[in-house]
This record gives C-alpha cells, structure tokens and sequence, in this order.
C-alpha cells in the first residue's frame, strides 16, 4: 500500500505565508519611485537644477544632517557650481589656486566677505538662513557660483542627465520647487509645483538669465585666436 506524504497544517501555513511574503515583495519592488527630469525648452537636460521637496518628514528617513562643506578656487573658477546645503551648515573657501582671491556674497541669506587670500583658507561661514546666496570674487568678475541653503526635508540637485530619483516619500501631494542659475537674473526665484509618491515628472525651464562673462583670454591664448 501506497503511503501519502503527511502535510501539517502549520507547514502548509508557513508555504503559504512565503508565498504571500515573496508576492508583497514582488508587488513592492514594481512600484517605481518618484522621479524628475529637468530640461529648458529646447528639451535639453539641464545640470545642476536644485529640487525641493517638502512632506512630513517624522514618517520618512530624511538625509544626512548638516556638516562642513567645500567650495574650492580652481583655475579661476568656484567648483563646484553649485552647492547645495541644510540650513546650519558650514562651508570653507579653499583656495586650489596660484593667484589670490577675494570671495563674497551680497545676497539676503548671507551676505559676507573674505578679504583677499591665498593659500591660508578663512575660517568656515556658517549658512543659519534658506535661501540662494549667490557667490563672486571681488578680482575675478567672471567667477560665480550658488549656494542654495535649504530648510526642506529633501534638496538635490541633477547631474548632467537632467534627472533625479526622489526618495520613498508619503502617499498624497507634496511642494514641489525647482531652481536654476539661468531661471532669472533676480536668482532668487522657484518654480513651484506638486508631486506624489511615484510620479514621473518632466519640467521644462524657460531661462532668461545671462550668463557670466567669459573669462579674459591669456596672453597665449590671445595670440592663437589672432593667428587664426
């Protein structure tokens, strides 16, 4: 006689409480996050847009607290462009260069001047106010940068794709603003809008703003273009 296999019940409960699990987990992994494109409106990507995000951040892991940061004189340059940082952050002033600088700020959110220097690097200034401080350097007109000090449970910027994943964020509607260094010569103005959970945005930037002046040619560079 043929013996049948016995199945407990508890055995059959826990194949079935596997199966549910693997299901869950299958049913969550297909829910994409949230994501934003930013383009102008040509529809070419656009780097260095700085995305705010504003929910209830007691139900969401927020990122990492506030802590020094860089920005370095390069070659004439702040790099990097821009910055972003949670209000109460520090940010330091290096100085990469052979030549010395004299950087400052002008703008509401933290208006300070680092009188000229080269190698020995000022203090860290502290950014304790949200808001875009707009960055120059008193010997170099064509040096700029942004730093954009943000009191939002999310801030990034886009890499050179355009795009941006947003973290887990809670069911429903949530503030949405966007910024860039060409959005106006104000530099101090958003577009605002909306966002769920697991939208996929594209947003197109009119930008109106001049760029800076190019830098001034060298002597050597001069002397190319006029042989050209």
């Amino acid at each position: 006689m043929r013996i049948q296999p016995r199945v407990s019940f508890l055995g059959l409960l826990n194949a079935n409480r596997g199966h549910l699990l693997w299901s869950a987990m299958l049913l969550a992994t297909s829910v994409e996050a949230a994501q934003i494109t930013l383009s102008n409106a040509d529809g070419q990507p656009l780097e260095d847009a700085v995305v705010e995000v504003y929910y209830d951040a007691t139900s969401v892991e927020t990122g990492a607290p506030s802590q020094e940061q860089n920005i370095y004189q390069r070659d004439a340059a702040f790099v990097p462009h821009v910055l972003t940082v949670p209000t109460g952050s520090y940010v330091a002033f290096p100085n990469q260069d052979t030549t010395r600088h004299h950087v400052y700020s002008f703008s509401p959110a933290n208006t300070f001047d680092l009188n000229l220097y080269l190698q020995e690097t000022p203090p860290p200034v502290l950014f304790d106010q949200a808001g875009v401080v707009v960055l120059g350097c008193n010997i170099h007109d064509q040096m700029q940068a942004f730093i954009v000090v943000s009191d939002a449970p999310f801030v990034a910027k886009t890499g050179n794709d355009g795009t941006l994943t947003l973290p887990t964020l809670p069911p429903g509607d949530h503030r949405l603003r966007v910024w860039h260094p060409l959005l106006d010569d104000n530099q101090q103005n958003w577009w605002t809008g909306t966002i769920t959970d697991s939208d996929q945005l594209t947003i197109n930037l009119e930008l109106n703003a001049l760029p800076p002046p190019s830098p001034p040619l060298s002597p050597l560079q001069q002397r190319f273009k006029d042989a050209g």
